[in-house]
């Protein structure tokens, strides 16, 4: 019942049902797409004893809960049913940069929680295979590792059918275009390509096979390719037909299209953008790890953190690794930190509670229950994690330590930085880094986090 009664709360002060365009929810925020912001009564909500803050950013109103947002979305969805991510919200006041954040963030939240728990199966088993608990010729080894790669391997196929709802179409057309990337006889062309086979005609034209098992950007632009024929092929056919039809041109289209043109071009703008991080990251990698680790929980308090995303999967499709999320530990953990500074050295029993549980959240990822809720309101503690955060995320990017499959940032990432060649110094310095960050936010802030009155007992 409280779920309900809380979903009931935040439908009135976020402006009523008639309000709500579209509703998704993340690991602790439910996302609302408004048509009038200005209607949401913002000091309610966060005066609200169950919300812990509220945010506009991306052009998203973010109303943050915590570790019950699954509860509270699904109450929400008893009570009204909004769409998940598509309406006719008016975005011509938005900026580019906030639609951009909203189109990733659209696109990418709903798998969150399982993208997270297939990076967390695949590093168990790197560490598994390492230490000779399981062979990886094993049916044992065999099986979880198909568990943990499916999502990755059809990832076309996932983002096909998000991208495809965030657009405003029908997400089955652009999720079987996504599928026809990775097909066998797709898989199948490119690799007798790589082997120096007889070339391919698509009607004369000349087609290039690449491996678009797990590539982010060109099923994203096909959706969205598709989505805008769709709606125009919708708007003047007939309803007897265009059930059919409009699937049928969409995908004899758009699937041709994919190989020739848009598979080529965003291909080579992944590797572009690899390139182009790495090359950043390669000037100075000691540089880019303080700077990120310092402007890390910035990003995630406005939300801009989604921006980096697609960098992150993009990295580990074309490279093989990603860089980028090592250097997240350390920010992750010295907020954490900073909490548990807090709950050592408070004697003020709701906040001694409030910084317990959010340590608990923190060491597997989620730091809003720190960040709002304990370090942000004291301001020290907060910069004292991103001073922390900096300096152990310079000596992540010191020993250049990378990840080999995607998941949530948290105490689970040690399993994933573990390269195939076995445990190494880029491993120890990911351990350091982090521990240091997490050491020195707890001790700053015990000695000097806190105002006097929270010293004493209340």
């Amino acid at each position: 019942m409280k779920y309900q009664t809380l979903a009931q709360e935040i439908i009135v002060e976020v402006g009523g049902k008639e309000n709500i365009v579209s509703l998704v929810h993340c690991a602790t925020r439910l996302r609302f797409k408004l048509k009038n912001c200005t209607l949401a009564n913002i000091d309610n909500l966060k005066a609200h004893p169950n919300i812990i803050t509220v945010i506009k950013s991306g052009g998203q109103f973010q109303v943050v809960i915590g570790n019950d947002v699954r509860e509270v979305y699904q109450a929400i969805q008893q009570v009204f049913s909004p769409p998940d991510e598509t309406g006719n919200s008016d975005n011509r006041q938005e900026s580019l940069f906030n639609r951009f954040i909203d189109i990733i963030s659209g696109i990418f939240t709903p798998f969150l929680g399982v993208m997270a728990a297939s990076g967390i199966l695949k590093g168990l088993l790197s560490v598994a295979v390492v230490f000779n608990w399981m062979s990886s010729d094993s049916g044992t080894y065999h099986i979880w590792y198909a568990a943990s790669d499916s999502l990755f391997y059809f990832f076309p196929l996932l983002l096909g059918y998000t991208a495809g709802k965030k657009f405003g179409g029908n997400p089955f057309i652009s999720m079987g275009i996504g599928g026809a990337l990775v097909h066998p006889l797709i898989i199948s062309a490119f690799q007798a390509s790589a082997a120096g086979g007889t070339a391919e005609y698509f009607m004369g034209m000349p087609l290039v096979f690449l491996n678009y098992s797990s590539s982010v950007i060109p099923i994203i632009f096909a959706s969205w390719v598709s989505c805008k024929i769709e709606k125009k092929l919708d708007t003047y056919l007939p309803s007897a037909i265009k059930m059919f039809v409009t699937p049928l041109v969409c995908l004899m289209l758009i699937v041709p299209l994919v190989f020739l043109v848009i598979g080529p071009a965003a291909t080579w703008l992944s590797q572009l953008l690899a390139q182009g991080y790495q090359a950043i990251y390669g000037f100075a990698p000691a540089l880019a790890g303080a700077v990120m680790g310092a402007i890390w929980q910035v990003c995630v308090i406005f939300g801009l953190h989604w921006g980096l995303v697609p960098v992150m999967i993009n990295n580990l499709t074309v490279l093989g690794h990603d860089t980028l999320v090592p250097l997240l530990l350390a920010p992750v953990m010295g907020q954490t930190g900073a909490a548990l500074g807090v709950f050592l050295r408070t004697h003020d029993v709701k906040l001694k509670m409030l910084s317990g549980s959010a340590v608990t959240s923190g060491i597997f990822g989620i730091t809003e229950p720190a960040v709002y809720g304990v370090t942000l309101p004291y301001r020290r503690p907060f910069i004292f994690g991103c001073i922390a955060g900096a300096i152990g995320s310079a000596v992540i990017g010191y020993y250049q330590s990378a990840v080999y499959s995607m998941g949530l940032v948290s105490i689970f990432t040690f399993t994933q930085i573990i390269p195939p060649t076995g445990i190494n110094n880029t491993v120890w310095g990911a351990i350091m880094g982090t521990a240091l960050a997490f050491t020195i936010a707890m001790v700053l802030t015990w000695l000097f986090g806190l105002p006097k009155e929270k010293l004493s007992r209340q």
